[in-house]
């Protein structure tokens, strides 16, 4: 699928509103445009001027109200901008009358970041869940796009028998949800199948989260030599990464990266990326990565503290990684507790004590202990191989001594056994 209108060198005029009957997190206000103007930059276009409208409630017609949008042609006229893209999420009629009302193309928030995405996309996974999220953003607009028609090529398919452009259209476009759906499905397994492999080998999952930008794949390289690019650009990582981490002599996890999150992150958008955010309902602890420099870090904290709400599983840890505190003018400007800590990816700053807080966090969930095993239980040794971190094995005359990092499940199954628990 061609991308919705790569918005490359584009000139625009963003616009938000603010009404009355919205709820927090549909309003747009004088930082959501700051951040949109931001997201268009990452798309390669700039902004030529903002306009956040007052109302109580939207216009059915042209959102916004006949004068407003009379403003922004103004703008538009005056500023030489090509295009209108609005902080709040549009429906198709709205779409189809701003278009009409302005004369140039209408995008809403979710275009634009779907836009991103599919620039960003790299490995065949993220490809397939933008190609998924697109679709499932286009089917509902379809009857009243207008312009945004035009810009996906015209339509998908061709026309059948009796039935009008618009009809194919929407059947090609289901056809082709289904077989992506499908193919996500097949990776979701293929991840199920490593997931099931690393739970058997008892190896610690800690996923890195974050608000987008928050600097989780510059962590991620300072503590694994990822070698992932890590540029100062929203949603610059789509694509999940994870390496081994060494924590210390005795404990090993895998470290994964995940997609950077946003305020008003389009529904369709975190459905089609399932097949990589679960990952965080198999994570057995949460780096909570957050820019401590962020004017918004408090409002940005609330966004992603309500989707790890909603995508981790319950109960599980979250340690909080104020980064880039080299940026503060008061250093001290962060909370200091059991679940937070200073970081600076960039120089390292704070590295070493990020890792003992791992450690720390972890091993209230793992046992390092010394089993002494009878030669008649040999059994009990490959069961240890197959779902414990083995360190050594030695083979004596009193039995078989090995030392184990293992869960608290097989810590207490075979109490019995133990010569030395951990110290």
């Amino acid at each position: 699928m061609e991308q919705l209108d790569r918005v490359v060198a584009e000139r625009a005029i963003l616009v938000g509103l603010n009404a009355d009957c919205f709820k927090p997190e549909e309003t747009a206000t004088y930082e959501t445009l700051d951040e949109l103007e931001a997201l268009l930059e990452t798309a390669g276009g700039t902004c030529e001027a903002k306009v956040l409208q007052n109302r109580k409630t939207p216009d059915p017609h042209s959102f916004i109200g006949e004068g407003k949008a009379q403003e922004v042609c103004e703008l538009l006229e005056n500023t030489g901008a090509n295009m209108v893209i609005f902080d709040n999420e549009l429906s198709p009629s709205q779409i189809r009358a701003l278009e009409e009302i302005t004369g140039v193309t209408v995008l809403d928030r979710s275009a634009l970041i779907l836009d991103i995405f599919a620039q960003r996309a790299k490995t065949a996974e993220g490809r397939l869940q933008v190609e998924l999220a697109q679709y499932k953003y286009v089917l509902p607009r379809l009857s009243g796009m207008g312009k945004s028609m035009s810009r996906l090529g015209g339509g998908i398919g061709t026309r059948g028998p009796g039935e009008t452009k618009l009809e194919t259209d929407r059947r090609h476009i289901r056809e082709r949800i289904n077989r992506l759906q499908e193919e996500l499905e097949a990776v979701r397994k293929v991840r199920g199948v490593q997931r099931e492999r690393r739970l058997k080998n008892s190896v610690p999952v800690v996923a890195l989260v974050g608000y987008t930008n928050a600097g989780k794949s510059t962590l991620l390289n300072l503590l694994t030599d990822a070698g992932i690019p890590a540029n100062n650009r929203l949603f610059d990582t789509l694509d999940t990464t994870t390496r081994k981490l060494r924590i210390s002599d005795h404990l090993e996890v895998l470290l994964s990266d995940t997609v950077g999150f946003i305020a008003k992150l389009p529904h369709h958008l975190v459905e089609a990326f399932k097949a990589t955010l679960e990952e965080l309902q198999y994570a057995d602890l949460l780096l909570h990565v957050i820019d401590a420099s962020d004017p918004e870090r408090e409002a940005h904290i609330a966004v992603v503290d309500k989707l790890i709400e909603k995508l981790a599983k319950p109960g599980v840890s979250v340690l909080r990684c104020y980064n880039k505190v080299d940026l503060l003018s008061d250093p001290t400007d962060v909370p200091v507790g059991d679940s937070d800590i200073s970081i600076c990816a960039r120089s390292g700053l704070g590295a070493q004590g990020l890792l003992s807080r791992i450690e720390e966090a972890l091993t209230g969930t793992l046992h390092q202990a010394l089993f002494l095993l009878p030669y008649s239980q040999g059994g009990i040794l490959e069961i240890l191989h197959k779902q414990a971190q083995v360190l050594r094995t030695d083979y004596t005359a009193e039995g078989i001594e090995v030392e184990a990092v293992c869960s608290a499940e097989l810590f207490g199954r075979y109490s019995a056994y133990l010569k030395e628990n951990e110290g």
